[in-house]
């Protein structure tokens, strides 16, 4: 099943896919029809027909973990685009991207444009997207706290301060489109930020 959310200026599609069920989100303007894929995680044909009707520029990865790369190489063949990611995460990911995505970068998509802001802590080259009124969080910001930092290149306190110094700076109405789930909106975690702060992990 396929989500959309269409206006005059925006037009955003969620697919739920593969075992981890990510979110893969295609992000476009409403009238030129130009967009971006943002991690393409698995069944490669669903997000081809979710873009039929579009013209993808490129493919943006929220971050270097296998669950959010298994589609990559197939989509990015069949629509002739680059895949980007923020270089820090190479390591993780066991591969370099066509080009990569810096913090502050405006990609722009027809009438509208994503900003990219690194947001280090679940992995160290994790980066969000925003485009009024959306967040497209990747596996920084859930309904209910922070992304995972169990592992050693990973970071607790440096999520927590991407969140506190970076993603909650925008307003309690922007709508988080996280990497896995449902979307929830600033506002509503907000008031959660020092219990996730005390929490510590």
């Amino acid at each position: 099943m396929m989500e959309e959310h269409r206006d005059d200026r925006l037009l955003v599609r969620r697919l739920s896919v593969g075992p981890y069920d990510n979110n893969v989100y295609v992000v476009g303007c409403a009238r030129t029809g130009r967009a971006v894929i943002v991690d393409a995680a698995a069944e490669p044909d669903r997000i081809l027909e979710a873009c039929r009707d579009l013209e993808v520029i490129e493919i943006l990865t929220t971050h270097g973990h296998a669950d959010h790369l298994g589609a990559v190489d197939r989509v990015a063949d069949a629509l002739g685009v680059r895949w980007r990611m923020h270089p820090a995460d190479v390591e993780i990911a066991g591969r370099r991207p066509d080009d990569p995505i810096r913090d502050g970068e405006e990609i722009p998509i027809g009438d509208v444009a994503l900003h990219a802001i690194h947001t280090p802590g679940h992995t160290p080259g994790s980066v969000c997207f925003v485009v009024e009124p959306f967040l497209f969080s990747g596996d920084t910001l859930f309904p209910g706290g922070p992304g995972a930092t169990r592992w050693e290149y990973s970071s607790f306190g440096q999520i927590m301060d991407s969140l506190e110094q970076k993603l909650f700076t925008l307003p309690d109405p922007t709508v988080v489109y996280p990497g896995h789930g449902a979307e929830t909106t600033l506002g509503e975690e907000r008031p959660h930020l020092p219990e996730w702060r005390a929490r510590g992990w």
